[in-house]
């Protein structure tokens, strides 16, 4: 039976009745999710996202949960207590895998998949089910959430969010494609899909509540039940405002924050951007 049905069956039973088969099922299922043959999402040319979610792989996450009990895993239970789920320890990784983990406090949870060449300035953080693409950075205080999505050559910076979407099962995670730059105290949640290329200026928040402004196509990007908030390729997003047009609001002289496109990349964005490489 292939792994899909395998882990939809198995994600069915009673926490009561699971079994040592179910527990070498997710054993299998996890190595899967380390070598990224499987991923929460993958790219779909036919949705209008470009991209469509795999329930069944988030299942199997949380089957994990289910499966494992509290374990003490602490190096020094005295000095750093770690104490978690048995099916989730941290992450092994090698010389040969190609990664950079900088010393320094950061952690990694079993699940997630490391291209070659990634590198992880401390203290950072991967939660389980994520992907990080080849070459990309990972810098100092930036969380890679649950089943987030980030491609190759990317740099999410300093302090950096990218929410985790693990629930509800068909909810599409956030996805930050190739060449994206994430700059410092960003935060992209709630599914967002930010297109290649795009660069997101230091402070910029995405969510599904929150519309963005492209006043170079004249364009308002909002979400809906049906689909997520997607950033255009190539797109230079900053933080900005907008006033309150009505009632109490624009009397008191109230503006709201929301992103704004203030251009597309061009030779001037490349040269900003060239020193990233220095740091690979």
């Amino acid at each position: 039976m292939p792994l899909p049905e395998r882990i939809d069956q198995a994600f069915e039973v009673k926490a009561a009745e699971l079994t040592p088969a179910h527990h070498q099922l997710f054993q299998d299922f996890k190595a899967a999710l380390n070598r990224g043959d499987i991923r929460a999402a993958e790219p779909d040319a036919t949705a209008a996202s470009g991209w469509r979610v795999n329930a069944w792989v988030k299942k199997g996450i949380l089957l994990g949960f289910r499966l494992g009990g509290v374990v003490d895993m602490s190096i020094d239970a005295t000095r750093q207590p770690y104490l978690d789920k048995a099916t989730y320890p941290v992450r092994r990784v090698g010389v040969d895998d190609g990664v950079r983990i900088v010393p320094g406090g950061s952690s990694i949870r079993d699940g997630v998949y490391l291209g070659r060449g990634v590198t992880c300035m401390p203290p950072m953080y991967i939660n389980v089910g994520a992907y990080v693409g080849d070459g990309t950075m990972v810098d100092s205080h930036a969380l890679i959430g649950s089943c987030a999505q980030i491609g190759a050559r990317c740099h999410v910076s300093a302090a950096a969010q990218i929410g985790g979407v693990l629930e509800p099962v068909g909810a599409l995670p956030v996805i930050i494609e190739d060449d994206v730059l994430v700059g410092g105290n960003c935060g992209v949640y709630e599914g967002t899909v930010v297109k290649r290329r795009a660069v997101l200026g230091s402070g910029v928040i995405l969510n599904r509540s929150t519309p963005v402004y492209d006043l170079v196509r004249g364009a308002v990007y909002t979400a809906s039940d049906e689909a997520p908030l997607v950033i255009p390729e190539e797109a230079v997003v900053v933080a900005g405002s907008r006033n309150v047009s009505k009632g109490i609001g624009k009397e008191w002289g109230i503006s709201l924050y929301t992103p704004v496109i203030v251009k597309y990349r061009d030779e001037k964005t490349e040269t900003k951007l060239q020193l990233e490489d220095l740091l690979r």
